[in-house]
C-alpha cells in the first residue's frame, strides 16, 4: 500500500498521536474481523471435508472412564493443551462378536442334502449308517404377496312367509366403498412414512405386480386414513398434555398450495415428545409458521417441564408459572464443538482451543454421570445428580464467569460461552427432577424420520396432505417408541378403529394398551 504523502500529515505531535491511535484502532478492528472470518472458513472447511461426528479422539474414552464422573479440578482441565504431557493408555481391544444368530421365532424350512446311493457304500464294501447331521442356516425372503379378499355376506330367507331376507353385515371398513383393505392401507402408509418410499415409486412397484393403482388414488387413500385416525391422535394429544414432561422441536416443510401464500413459502412441522416416566408419545403438527403462538397453542393446558432448544418461539410459554423451561446440553456442547473445530493452535498446525476443550470436558463429565444413572430409578438419578452433577456445574459456572469477559463475544467460542451464560438457569434445571433428561435429543431424534422422508418426497402438495403426514407420522413414531412394529400396529388400527365410538374403546387402541 502506498503511504500517504507527508505533506498531508499534521505538524502537531499531539494530532499525529491522535491520528496514529485512530489508525491503530482501525487496524485492530480489521484484525478482529479477519480473525472471525478465518474462523468461519475453518469451520466450513471442517464441516465439508472432515468427519461429521462431534466425537473427538480425546472424547472417545471419556464417557467410559470412572473418573469422568468426578468433579473437575483446575489441574484436570488445564487449558495449556499444546504443552500437555503425552500419556500412554493401555486397553484391551474388544473381541469381534461374529455373525449374529438369526431370530429364533422365524419359520424354518428344512432342506435335506443326502448322499447318493453310491456314496453311502464304504470303500470296504459295507453300507454306511446315518449317525447325525450338520446344519447351517441362510436367511431367505419371500417378496410381498398380493391377494384379493372376497367378502361373502351370507343371506338367509324365510321359506314359510317368503317375505323375510337377512344378509350378514359387512364389518365397518377404514374407507367405505373402497377396494383397499386395512392391510393394504397399512402397507402403503408404512412404506411412505416409515421407509420413506414416495407414492410415485409405490405406484411403479404395484405396476410391476400388474396392479394399476394411480398415484392420486394412493394419495387419497392416505388422506382418508389420516382423517380416520384423527380421534386416536386427539386421544394421544390429551394424554401428552396430561403428562409431566414435553420435549419440542420443529423443522421446515414446503407446502405448495397454501391459501394466500406463494408456493415457495416455508412452513413447519412441529414435534412434541413425552418424557419419562410417561408412556412414550410422539406427535407431529403442521403449521404455516414458526411463531410463538403455534407453540402456545400446542402446549395449552400443559403444566410441567418443557424441554427445548433456545428458539425464541418457546420463551413466552416457558415463562408461564405452571411450566418449568429446561434447556438442552447437546445444543450447548455443539457450539463448543464448532469452536473447537474452527480454532487453530499457536503452532498453526492443529485445530485446538484450550477453552473449548475445557467446556467440552466439563459437559462430557455431566454426560458420564447420566450414563451411570441410565437404569436407575427417578429418585436415585436425582440423588446422583445432586451428589455429582451439581458440583461439576458449580465448577463450570465458576470457570465460565472467569472466561466469559476475556473472550471476544462475536467469535465461535464467544458465541458458545454466551449461549451457556444466557441459558444457564434452563440448562441446570434438569438436576431438579430425575425424570427430566439432560438434553432434548428425544425430540430431535423424533424429527429425523420426517427429515429423511422429506428428502424423498420433497414437499406436501396441500395443507390437507401436510396434516395427513403429521397424523400418520405421529401414529408410526409413537408405535415405534412403545416397541411396536408399525405395520402390525397400523393393521390393528385400521381393522378396529372404524367400529369404535367411545373414549374407552380408543384408549384400548393406544400403543401401550394390553402391553
Amino acid at each position: 500500500m502506498t503511504p500517504p504523502p507527508t505533506n498531508t500529515l499534521p505538524d502537531d505531535i499531539s494530532a499525529l498521536k491522535a491520528l496514529l491511535f485512530e489508525k491503530e484502532l482501525r487496524l485492530n478492528e480489521k484484525d478482529k474481523r479477519i480473525s472471525l472470518l478465518e474462523e468461519q472458513v475453518r469451520l466450513l472447511r471442517h464441516k465439508r471435508f472432515a468427519a461429521s461426528s462431534e466425537k473427538s479422539d480425546e472424547q472417545a474414552e471419556l464417557f467410559n472412564e470412572a473418573e469422568a464422573a468426578e468433579p473437575a479440578s483446575e489441574d484436570d482441565l488445564s487449558e495449556n493443551t499444546d504443552d500437555a504431557e503425552t500419556e500412554t493408555i493401555q486397553y484391551e481391544r474388544r473381541k469381534s462378536r461374529g455373525r449374529k444368530s438369526l431370530p429364533a421365532d422365524l419359520p424354518r424350512v428344512r432342506i435335506e442334502h443326502d448322499l447318493s446311493d453310491v456314496e453311502k457304500v464304504c470303500d470296504c464294501g459295507c453300507a454306511l449308517t446315518h449317525i447325525g447331521e450338520d446344519t447351517s442356516e441362510q436367511l431367505d425372503i419371500i417378496p410381498a404377496t398380493v391377494q384379493v379378499l372376497v367378502h361373502a355376506r351370507l343371506k338367509y330367507a324365510c321359506k314359510a312367509c317368503e317375505s323375510t331376507v337377512c344378509t350378514a353385515a359387512l364389518p365397518a371398513q377404514p374407507i367405505p366403498k373402497s377396494n383397499a383393505s386395512p392391510g393394504l392401507l397399512a402397507y402403503i402408509a408404512t412404506a411412505k412414512y416409515q421407509d420413506a418410499l414416495p407414492l410415485h415409486r409405490q405406484e411403479a412397484i404395484f405396476k410391476r405386480m400388474e396392479i394399476d393403482i394411480p398415484r392420486n388414488t394412493l394419495a387419497n387413500w392416505m388422506m382418508r386414513s389420516g382423517e380416520l385416525i384423527a380421534p386416536l391422535i386427539t386421544q394421544l394429544d390429551h394424554e401428552l398434555r396430561r403428562g409431566k414432561i414435553i420435549q419440542c422441536d420443529e423443522t421446515p416443510l414446503q407446502v405448495l398450495n397454501e391459501p394466500d401464500r406463494p408456493a415457495s413459502s416455508q412452513s413447519y412441522m412441529w414435534v412434541r415428545r413425552s418424557g419419562a416416566p410417561d408412556h412414550p408419545i410422539v406427535l407431529y403438527d403442521y403449521a404455516p409458521s414458526r411463531a410463538g403462538s403455534v407453540a402456545k397453542n400446542l402446549l395449552t393446558g400443559f403444566s410441567g417441564y418443557l424441554q427445548t432448544d433456545d428458539y425464541a418461539g418457546y420463551h413466552a410459554v416457558g415463562r408461564q408459572e405452571d411450566i418449568s423451561h429446561v434447556g438442552c446440553w447437546a445444543h450447548a456442547r455443539r457450539k463448543f464443538i464448532d469452536a473447537q473445530k474452527a480454532a487453530i493452535s499457536k503452532d498453526k498446525k492443529t485445530t485446538r482451543t484450550g477453552k473449548a476443550d475445557v467446556a467440552i470436558n466439563y459437559i462430557a463429565k455431566l454426560y458420564a454421570i447420566e450414563k451411570q444413572a441410565k437404569d436407575a430409578s427417578s429418585e436415585a438419578r436425582h440423588q446422583l445428580r445432586q451428589d455429582k452433577s451439581v458440583p461439576i456445574l458449580n465448577a463450570l459456572r465458576e470457570w465460565l464467569d472467569k472466561t466469559l469477559h476475556s473472550t471476544l463475544p462475536k467469535g465461535l467460542l464467544g458465541t458458545a460461552l454466551g449461549y451457556l451464560n444466557k441459558n444457564w438457569e434452563k440448562l441446570i434445571r434438569y438436576t431438579e427432577d430425575g425424570d427430566v433428561n439432560i438434553d432434548n435429543n428425544l425430540a430431535e431424534n423424533a424429527i429425523r424420520p420426517f427429515v429423511i422422508g422429506r428428502k424423498n418426497w420433497l414437499f406436501s402438495a396441500t395443507p390437507r396432505g401436510a396434516h395427513t403426514s403429521a397424523a400418520i407420522y405421529s401414529l408410526i413414531e409413537t408405535a415405534k417408541a412403545n416397541g411396536l412394529e408399525p405395520y402390525v400396529y397400523l393393521c390393528k388400527v385400521f381393522n378396529q378403529l372404524p367400529s369404535m365410538t367411545t373414549t374407552e374403546e380408543l384408549q384400548a387402541l393406544l400403543p401401550w394398551a394390553n402391553a
